[in-house]
C-alpha cells in the first residue's frame, strides 16, 4: 500500500511539474510572440524558393509526363527512351520559355499600348459619352438617376494615378526588388527540375514513411485522400488556366471582328477574370461594357455583351466541362458560398481556390456521412441477429 501511495504521490507531483512547465512555455511564447512571428516570417522567406519550385513542378508534371510517355515508345535511337524523363523535362521547359517569349514580344506590347492609350484618352471618351447622353430625349431611360450616378462615378475615376511618374518610380523600385530575387528564382527552377527528375523516388520515400508511421487502415485512407485531393486541385488549376487562355483568345478574336477598340486588352481581361467562377465573368463583362460604351457607344456595347454572353455560354456548357471533366460536380450554391467567403477573407486567391477547397471538403464530409451510416446499419443488423 505504501508503495502505491508513494507512486501516486510521485505521479501527482510529476503531473503538476509538467503543467507548470507548459504554463511557462505558453507564457514565454506569448511574451515573445513578435520575435517568434519574425522568425517564422524569415523562415518562410528562406523557404519560399522551395515552395515556388514545388508549385512549378506541380504545374508542369502532367505535360512532362505526357511527353515522357511519347519518348519512351521511341525505339530508335535508343538513348531517347533511356533518357526520356530528362528529355521530357527539357522539352517542357523549352515550350514554357517559347510561350513566355511569344507573350512578352507579341501580346504584352499590345496590352501595354492599349492601357496607355485608354488612360491618355479616358477624359475624351467620357466627354463624348456625356454629350451623347445629353442629346437624348428627356424621357429616355438612359437619363434616369441610376445612369447619371453611374456616369458621375466613372468621371471620378482617375486612371492616371496608376500610370503617373511617382507610381512608375515605385514600379521600377519593385522591378529592382524582383531583380534582387533572381537567385531565388534560379533556386526555384533547379528545385522544380530535381522534383520532376526524382518524383518516383520521392513518392516511394513518402509511401515508406507513411507505412512506417501509421496503421495500415490509416495509411490507405491517407493515400486515397491524397490522390483524390491532388486530382481535384490539379484538374481545377490546370483546367481553369487552359480555359482562361481559350476564352481570352476567342473573345479577343470576336471583339476584333466587331471592331471594338482595345479588343485584345478586353479579351485578355475577360479570360483572366473567367478563372474565378461565377463572379469573375460578371465583373469582367461589366468593366468591358463600361469601356466599350466610352470608346464605341451604347450600340457597340450591347453587341459586345450579346457576343460575350454567347461565348461564355459555349464555354460553360461545352469547353469548360470538356477540360475540367466531372471531378468538380458541386452545387452552384456551394460554389457561390465558397467564392464569397474566400474572397472576403483571402481576396482574389481565396475566390480562385474556393472551388477546389469546397470540393475537397465535400469529399471528406460525404465519405464521413457514408462511413457513419454504414456503421449504424451494421450495428442495427447485429442487434437484429
Amino acid at each position: 500500500m505504501e508503495k502505491k501511495e508513494k507512486k501516486r504521490t510521485v505521479t501527482k507531483w510529476l503531473y503538476w511539474f509538467l503543467f507548470a512547465v507548459a504554463v511557462i512555455v505558453v507564457y514565454k511564447t506569448l511574451d515573445n510572440f513578435s520575435d517568434i512571428g519574425l522568425w517564422i516570417e524569415n523562415l518562410l522567406d528562406i523557404l519560399m524558393p522551395f515552395f515556388i519550385g514545388i508549385l512549378i513542378a506541380y504545374l508542369l508534371y502532367i505535360p512532362s509526363r505526357k511527353i515522357e510517355n511519347v519518348l519512351v515508345r521511341i525505339k530508335k535511337p535508343k538513348f531517347i527512351a533511356k533518357k526520356s524523363r530528362a528529355l521530357a523535362i527539357f522539352a517542357t521547359y523549352a515550350i514554357v520559355v517559347i510561350l513566355l517569349v511569344i507573350a512578352i514580344n507579341f501580346i504584352l506590347p499590345v496590352i501595354t499600348n492599349s492601357v496607355i492609350d485608354l488612360v491618355n484618352n479616358f477624359q475624351g471618351y467620357y466627354n463624348i459619352t456625356v454629350n451623347n447622353l445629353e442629346a437624348l430625349p428627356e424621357d429616355s431611360i438612359l437619363k434616369s438617376d441610376i445612369v447619371k450616378d453611374l456616369v458621375n462615378s466613372i468621371r471620378n475615376i482617375d486612371l492616371k494615378q496608376f500610370v503617373n511618374i511617382d507610381n512608375l518610380a515605385g514600379y521600377a523600385k519593385g522591378a529592382m526588388n524582383i531583380a534582387s530575387k533572381i537567385f531565388d528564382f534560379f533556386v526555384a527552377i533547379i528545385v522544380s527540375v530535381y522534383i520532376l527528375l526524382q518524383r518516383k523516388e520521392m513518392l516511394e520515400f513518402f509511401k515508406s514513411f507513411g507505412k512506417a508511421m501509421f496503421k495500415e487502415h490509416t495509411y490507405k485512407n491517407m493515400g486515397k485522400y491524397f490522390y483524390r485531393t491532388n486530382e481535384i486541385f490539379f484538374n481545377f488549376l490546370a483546367g481553369q488556366f487552359i480555359d482562361g487562355i481559350i476564352v481570352g483568345i476567342i473573345t479577343s478574336i470576336a471583339m476584333s471582328i466587331l471592331g471594338i477598340k482595345y479588343a485584345v486588352l478586353l479579351g485578355v481581361m475577360i479570360g483572366v477574370f473567367n478563372m474565378i467562377p461565377y463572379f469573375g465573368a460578371i465583373i469582367a463583362v461589366v468593366i468591358a461594357t463600361i469601356i466599350t460604351i466610352l470608346t464605341g457607344g451604347l450600340g457597340q456595347a450591347i453587341t459586345m455583351i450579346i457576343v460575350v454572353v454567347i461565348l461564355q455560354q459555349i464555354d460553360a456548357n461545352i469547353i469548360n466541362p470538356k477540360i475540367i471533366g466531372s471531378s468538380l460536380k458541386i452545387s452552384p450554391l456551394l460554389v457561390i458560398f465558397g467564392v464569397t467567403v474566400g474572397g472576403a477573407y483571402f481576396g482574389v486567391w481565396g475566390m480562385f481556390l474556393a472551388v477546389p477547397i469546397i470540393a475537397v471538403l465535400k469529399l471528406f464530409i460525404t465519405d464521413y456521412i457514408e462511413y457513419k451510416n454504414n456503421k449504424k446499419t451494421v450495428e442495427i443488423n447485429e442487434n437484429v441477429d
